[in-house]
């Protein structure tokens, strides 16, 4: 049976033929590639050996793997591709931020905060509780701070970890994290604007914004956790 990985989300599948669609990123078949059984188990006694070096078991396997002879024959074949340039300034910064996961990590900040605020503003709107509605502006502002960060780090793991991919799934992914910016800042500036928006006869229509900003981050988020667990 061959594997196949998808090139986008990398995303494994077993089969004679890569399937017409990634079940979990939604790209074509063509963006499949095809990986060898045999070195998918390799990775894995490399790791267990590397642990126990001091042992005189992991001693006695020292000699199988020719470390000697590999190093100089990777640096002299002629076939060899040169070493990289290494990055500096803004594309280091970029690569960092992938490597240590500055947007799952960021974005749990307004994934925290919006529920509560959604909260307060109900309460605020329901009991006509002012001081519910200034804790939830509160709430609102650590988000408006938090999301500039968490769209720049979004943009750029897309792009960089997905290749840009304009599939539906990244298609709807972007939408919802678009309503829920332009949700939270109607709401934020339009409390601003009139403090007292929640007991006027359009506070309904206030209370629905912030319910759909809260949808759209929810949505956003279940579909980023499709992508990291391919589940």
């Amino acid at each position: 049976m061959k594997v196949w990985q998808c090139s986008v989300c990398k995303y494994i599948h077993r089969g004679d033929s890569p399937p017409e669609k990634c079940p979990i990123c939604g790209v074509d078949a063509s963006k499949f590639i095809e990986i060898d059984e045999a070195s998918i188990p390799e990775k894995t006694p490399r790791k267990k050996s590397a642990a126990p070096k001091s042992s005189s078991a992991a001693a006695s396997t020292r000699p199988e793997p020719p470390a000697s002879k590999t190093g100089p024959a990777k640096t002299g074949s002629p076939g060899a591709a040169p070493p990289s340039a290494p990055e500096k300034g803004f594309e280091r910064i970029k690569s960092l931020l992938i490597k240590h996961h500055a947007h799952p990590v960021s974005v749990h900040t307004p994934n925290g905060i919006l529920p509560a605020a959604v909260v307060l503003w109900v309460i605020a709107w329901v009991f006509s509780y002012e001081l519910a509605g200034k804790a939830a502006f509160i709430n609102l502002i650590f988000v408006i701070l938090a999301l500039p960060l968490v769209i720049f780090t979004g943009i750029l793991e897309w792009k960089k970890k997905y290749n840009g991919a304009m599939t539906m799934i990244f298609k709807i992914k972007i939408l919802a994290a678009a309503l829920t910016t332009v949700s939270c800042a109607i709401t934020f500036i339009w409390y601003l604007v009139d403090p007292g928006i929640l007991s006027s006869s359009k506070a309904w229509v206030f209370v629905l914004i912030n319910l759909i900003m809260l949808a759209g981050a929810g949505i956003a988020g279940h579909i980023g956790g499709k992508l990291v667990f391919k589940d």
